[in-house]
C-alpha cells in the first residue's frame, strides 16, 4: 500500500509556482509505540502558506525545510492506533501537511465531531475561524458597548474576514467590507449581513470609500495591504484600533510597497497591533467552544472552494493570491 504527499523542494522567488513542490509516493508508515495512522480526507490552503514556503527564518513561524512535507491543516480519520487516547475512528484535525496518510504521536491534533462537515470545520472552528475570533475580541477587543461603531474588513470575502465581519456585526457594529469582484460584494451584502461593500477594483475606490463611511471608521481589520490600505487608514477615527492579520497583496513582492505615513498615528493616536495564531494555539479549545457555539447558533456562515484531489493542491494555492477563490480554499482527497 502506498500513498501521495507533496514536499517542497525549492523557495520560490515571487509568486508560488507548482516546480516549487513534488508529488512523491511512498508506502503507508506503520505506527510505533504512542502513534497513530491518520488517513486524511481534507487539506486546507490558506495564505499563511506564502511564509511558510520562504527562507525568511527571522519569522513567527519557521519556514518549512527543503524536503520536508509541505506543511498545511486538514482533517483525518485514525486507521491504526497504538495511543489509548485515539482509538480508531477517532477524527481528528491538526497540521498533518499535504499528504494522504500521516502519522502522529498525538501532540498537535485535536478530536472533533464526526457529525460536522469537514467544509464547517476547516471554515470555522479551523484556523479561520479561530484567527477571527481572536482578531475580534483580543486585539480589537470589540464588544456589545462598541455597538453602532464602524469597522472596516479587508478581503472581506475571505475564510477570515467574512467571519470578523459577522462577529462584528452580531455585537451591533457597522460592517463595511473591501472585495474585488461584483460577486463577492453582492455575497458580503445580501447573504453575511455586511452593511456596506466596495470594490478596490473600482476606478472611484477612494471615493466610494469615503460615501460608505460616512462617520469615519473606527476599527480596522487588514488582511491585505495595497491599494485599499492608505484610503482606510486616512478615515480612521480618533483613537481608532487596527488589527493587521495579513498583507496578501504584499506578498509576492520582492519590495512591499511603503505603509502610510505614521503621522495620523500620532494625531489620531491609533492603536496598531500585528498578530499571528501560533502564539496563541494553546488556545484553541477555549476558542473552538466559542466559535462551535456561535455555529449552533447559526450566528455564523460561511462558504467553501473545493478542489479535487492531492495534485491540485500545487496549483490550486495561487487562487488565494490571484482573488479567484470563493470561499474556505479546501481540498478534499
Amino acid at each position: 500500500m502506498s500513498y501521495r504527499k507533496i514536499q517542497l523542494i525549492a523557495r520560490p522567488e515571487k509568486e508560488i509556482t507548482a516546480d516549487i513542490f513534488e508529488i512523491t509516493t511512498q508506502a503507508i508508515p506503520q505506527p510505533k509505540d504512542g502513534e497513530v495512522l491518520i488517513k486524511l480526507t481534507h487539506l486546507s490552503l490558506d495564505p499563511a502558506m506564502r511564509g511558510w514556503v520562504s527562507a525568511d527564518e527571522d519569522s513567527y513561524i519557521p519556514p518549512v525545510a527543503l524536503g520536508d512535507t509541505m506543511r498545511a491543516s486538514g482533517i483525518g480519520e485514525v486507521v491504526e492506533s497504538n495511543n489509548e487516547k485515539f482509538p480508531i475512528g477517532t477524527r481528528v484535525m491538526g497540521l498533518l501537511g499535504l499528504t494522504e496518510y500521516a502519522i502522529s504521536d498525538g501532540n498537535g491534533i485535536n478530536p472533533i465531531p464526526k457529525e460536522l462537515p469537514a467544509e464547517a470545520i476547516l471554515s470555522v472552528l479551523a484556523l479561520p475561524g479561530i484567527t477571527s475570533y481572536h482578531g475580534v475580541f483580543e486585539v480589537l477587543k470589540l464588544s456589545a458597548e462598541d455597538a453602532g461603531k464602524t469597522i472596516m474588513i479587508t478581503a472581506a470575502a475571505g475564510s477570515v474576514g467574512s467571519l470578523v465581519g459577522q462577529m462584528a456585526k452580531n455585537l451591533g457594529l457597522t460592517v463595511v467590507g473591501v472585495a474585488g469582484s461584483a460577486d463577492k460584494c453582492q455575497w458580503l451584502t445580501e447573504e453575511i449581513g455586511f452593511d456596506q461593500v466596495v470594490n478596490y477594483k473600482d476606478a472611484n475606490f477612494a471615493e466610494k470609500l469615503v460615501e460608505a463611511t460616512p462617520d469615519g471608521i473606527d476599527f480596522f481589520f487588514e488582511n491585505t495591504g495595497g491599494v485599499a490600505q492608505a484610503p482606510i487608514f486616512e478615515r480612521m477615527n480618533a483613537h481608532g484600533r487596527i488589527a493587521v492579520c495579513g498583507l496578501i497583496a504584499e506578498y509576492d513582492k520582492a519590495t512591499p510597497d511603503p505603509g502610510p505615513s505614521w503621522l495620523n498615528i500620532i494625531k489620531k493616536r491609533l492603536t496598531i497591533q500585528g498578530f499571528t495564531m501560533p502564539d496563541h494555539f494553546h488556545r484553541i479549545p477555549e476558542y473552538g467552544q466559542a466559535l462551535g457555539g456561535m455555529l449552533s447558533k447559526g450566528e455564523l456562515k460561511y462558504r467553501a472552494h473545493t478542489i479535487e484531489g492531492i495534485e491540485s493542491a500545487t496549483t490550486g494555492i495561487n487562487l488565494l493570491f490571484e482573488g479567484k477563490n470563493t470561499g474556505k480554499l479546501i481540498v478534499q482527497l
